[in-house]
């Protein structure tokens, strides 16, 4: 609906010169010709009052209910048709693509992790390791040896907080094996799998959709592979673009 200006179909009357009546003995002055003009339209001159603030104020109530929150191409981008899903797994899938090397991503963690409770029915959310460097390709193979071993939950968290937090030196391979080691993991067992053919596969998949969702950051969601997080100016507002995106998403698949 849009909103245009409503004019009432005013006309404008000349003053006329002093008139002497014929009934009366007075003259007319211009004072008194303009006063009682101003009387007789005094009332249209309300009535279009009004109705200018109640279309004023029906056009804001009306505004207001359809407005986004948020704007394609500002805070989020809508992605190129066909859409990729990192699986078929729920209505809607929200991804964040993240590294355990990136310290915003380690900031985004406890946040994402609230945000993924808040969720509806319908939504799963699913974590994709980037590998923008030579140095992430470690904490990318840790990532699937933790999720195929079945300690990626409890690990997760820990492990930005050993190596942001509490500064463990945890940067290669090796270094990770020793962490999930802490945590109840065989080290020979780690390596095998983090070292794995499969795991490498993986990885070069990933890479391929990270390229298709045109990501270059960290940390960076991407929702139904339709939409892609954008200039978001907190990690607050990353996760309220998100809810808001996949509510929508889900409102649409119903």
């Amino acid at each position: 609906m849009s909103c245009k200006p409503f004019l009432f179909p005013f006309t404008i009357y000349p003053l006329q010169p002093a008139q002497r009546a014929d009934s009366l003995s007075t003259t007319i002055t211009p004072f008194e010709e303009i006063s009682s003009m101003f009387k007789r339209f005094a009332p249209l001159r309300a009535l279009s009052l009004i109705a200018g603030l109640l279309l004023a104020t029906a056009c804001t109530a009306t505004g207001s209910s359809d407005v986004a929150p948020y704007t394609d191409g500002a805070e989020y981008v809508s992605l190129p048709a066909p859409a990729h899903r990192l699986s078929n797994e729920g209505k809607v899938e929200v991804v964040e693509v993240f590294s355990y090397g990136c310290i915003h991503c380690a900031h985004f963690a406890p946040i994402a992790e609230q945000m993924r409770k808040q969720l509806p029915a319908g939504v799963t959310f699913k974590l994709l390791p980037a590998v923008f460097s030579d140095e992430w390709l470690p904490f990318a193979r840790a990532y699937y040896a933790a999720k195929k071993l079945g300690v990626l939950d409890q690990t997760h968290l820990e492990l930005f907080h050993a190596k942001f937090d509490e500064h463990y030196p945890i940067s290669n391979l090796d270094e990770l094996a020793d962490f999930y080691a802490m945590h109840g993991v065989k080290r020979d067992e780690f390596m095998r799998i983090a070292s794995s053919d499969e795991v490498t596969q993986q990885i070069r998949k990933d890479s391929e959709l990270v390229k298709q969702w045109q990501v270059d950051g960290t940390p960076t969601i991407v929702v139904d592979g339709k939409y892609r997080s954008a200039n978001v100016k907190t990690l607050a507002e990353l996760s309220a673009v998100t809810q808001w995106l996949a509510k929508r998403e889900l409102a649409g698949a119903k």
